[in-house]
């Protein structure tokens, strides 16, 4: 052997292994959807067919706004990671299903009966877009 090489020391074997399979899961902290919705701006349209109401609203989230409430970097790559994760998230669901409905409501200026809304996400640099589109059967009674 020449001077300058080492000799390597075999590979270990495995004279035992787990039984469990581990991984890492990245999710949304509990506090996430409460700064992130807290950032929301929303833009609303609809309109009356009949019996039938049509609206959507856009609800953008500038993430660089929460900067002062987070230690994660709110750049491009942080915002699109959580773009893969909101829409999986339960919580984050329910709250933009309610400002749908809510802004439909409004729109509407009455009860609405049974509804159908759909959602999407998108995002663009530091900001989500979420568009949450609703149908609706009008109720023959005015909202209050």
């Amino acid at each position: 052997m020449h001077g300058t090489q080492q000799r390597r020391k075999p590979m270990a074997r495995a004279s035992r292994v787990s039984l469990f399979h581990r991984e890492i899961r990245t999710g949304l902290s509990s506090a996430a959807v409460e700064i992130l919705l807290g950032q929301a701006q929303l833009l609303s349209e609809g309109q009356c067919e009949g019996t039938e109401f049509y609206g959507s609203t856009m609800i953008t989230i500038d993430c660089g706004r929460a900067r002062q409430w987070v230690s994660d970097p709110c750049d491009a790559t942080t915002v699109r990671q959580i773009g893969e994760l909101l829409l999986r998230d339960d919580r984050f669901r329910d709250r933009v299903r309610d400002l749908g409905e809510r802004e439909a409501l409004r729109l509407a200026r009455r009860a609405l009966g049974a509804t159908q809304i759909e959602m999407s996400l998108r995002t663009a640099g530091n900001n989500l877009h979420v568009d949450v589109d609703v149908q609706a059967t009008l109720s023959q009674a005015r909202a209050s």
